[in-house]
């Protein structure tokens, strides 16, 4: 069992596994070996114990062996989706921040990040590269913004990815990574945060706890939820645990002038009508907890309804599908946006779509091409499960040859990796 805590301030010791794989990958001959070192990390994490006898066993034993694994995947991977297609999450329709650490060089400091406390680097973790807490788990970093203390929209929404490491007694100890929105103009003050407590107590019990300032007040509003870890733990409901072990965990938070809600693979578990507005964010972290690292992070401002951007612009571009890198598999938490699709045009019956799928430059034509057709196509048969008929939507992949922004920097790719639904 293990621990995720997203909250306030905690205390730890040791050097972690990350960092020891970022002082290994500094360099391109390096990086060769960082990426056997990965394998065998990701070995771990996902509980492989390769021995000579296992190599030896007969092919038809391997898979008898296997499929119950891969059916528990599945059906995780089932109720996620359900999950995300029944959330109320809306996620912001401009972005103005996002960094998936894919351009970053193992082992250095992420170039778009502010260091507040402690260190953090680029790690490689369980396929994806990585913001990573490497000073004994100590660290404080915010994302590197003009004005330091004021610089969230009154509407917006944050998302990040965040890797739980599977229940091993090689997990380590607690994961401590807190989420602070800072007051408006205040460098040493914040107003909200939250938390996850994940295997903290000794039955092995789980929960979400949080605190947020009351608008114009010192007054706190204080919440917290039992998530049962253990299916034992009948008292904690631990088959509705949205948190997966073993698995990358998305996050996402919104805010809308007041209300601040908080939700974990799409399941709101967060709820609370006013707080102060913040004026930005940081991440902490102050754990051993060895095998984390956050990812894809997205900072959006507020959304506009569906229907009435697609009455002002002819056509909906949206940011929230995504997929996984250079592959057409949809990720789980674009259902949130498909589902939106979904309704709209359930409700609009005359409605038809050319479903279009952008690329940035990162990558040739001979790769962008194809891979923007079979994500379109992805995005089409999403829908069509989702009950909208196939003959009112078509499939396009436009590659990176209609930009909308500038390809030279990160703020610019992120806006041409979209989605677009134009209007037949």
């Amino acid at each position: 069992m293990l621990t995720l805590l997203l909250a306030g301030c905690f205390a730890a010791s040791g050097q972690s596994l990350l960092e020891r794989l970022g002082e290994r990958a500094k360099d391109a001959a390096e990086n060769k070996i960082g990426e056997k070192v990965e394998q065998g990390v990701n070995d771990l994490l996902s509980g492989k114990k390769k021995d000579k006898k296992e190599k030896k066993q007969k092919k038809g034993s391997a898979k008898e062996e296997s499929s119950a694994p891969k059916d528990e995947a599945k059906a995780d991977k089932q109720q996620v989706e359900s999950a995300y297609a029944k959330s109320d999450f809306v996620p912001g329709d401009e972005i103005f921040f996002e960094d998936t650490f894919e351009g970053e060089r193992i082992g250095e400091f992420p170039v778009r990040w502010d260091l507040l406390e402690g260190y953090v680097e680029t790690a490689s973790l369980a396929g994806r590269k990585v913001l990573a807490f490497t000073d004994n788990g100590l660290g404080e970093v915010m994302p590197l913004m003009k004005n330091s203390w004021s610089w969230l929209p009154d509407v917006f929404t944050l998302e990040f990815d965040l890797f739980v490491a599977p229940l091993d007694e090689d997990a380590g100890s607690e994961l401590g990574m807190e989420v602070c929105f800072g007051n408006r103009g205040a460098s040493d003050y914040y107003n909200a945060s939250s938390y996850v407590l994940f295997r903290y107590r000794e039955d092995g019990s789980s929960s979400l706890e949080w605190g947020l300032l009351k608008p114009g007040t010192d007054a706190e509003t204080r919440g917290d939820k039992m998530l049962g870890l253990n299916p034992g733990l009948e008292d904690y409901n631990a088959k509705d645990n949205p948190l997966k072990a073993g698995a990358w965990n998305h996050f996402a938070f919104s805010f809308n002038k007041r209300a601040f809600k908080g939700y974990i693979n799409g399941v709101r578990l967060i709820n609370v009508p006013a707080m102060q507005a913040p004026g930005y964010f940081y991440f902490n972290s102050v754990s051993q907890y060895r095998y984390s690292g956050i990812s894809n992070v997205r900072l959006a401002k507020g959304a506009v309804p569906l229907y009435d951007r697609l009455m002002s612009e002819g056509k909906i571009v949206t940011y929230a599908i995504t997929f996984e890198t250079g592959k057409a598999d949809l990720r789980p938490e674009s259902m949130v946006e498909i589902n939106r699709i979904a309704t709209l045009m359930k409700e609009n019956p005359g409605l038809e779509f050319e479903v279009q799928g952008h690329c940035d430059t990162t990558g040739s034509d001979k790769v962008n091409d194809p891979l923007s057709q079979k994500r379109a196509e992805a995005i089409v048969a999403a829908l069509v499960e989702q009950g909208i008929a196939s003959a009112r939507l078509t499939a396009v992949g436009k590659g990176s040859h209609e930009p909308v922004a500038s390809n030279s920097t990160e703020e610019g790719r992120s806006k041409n990796r979209r989605v677009e639904f134009v209007k037949k």
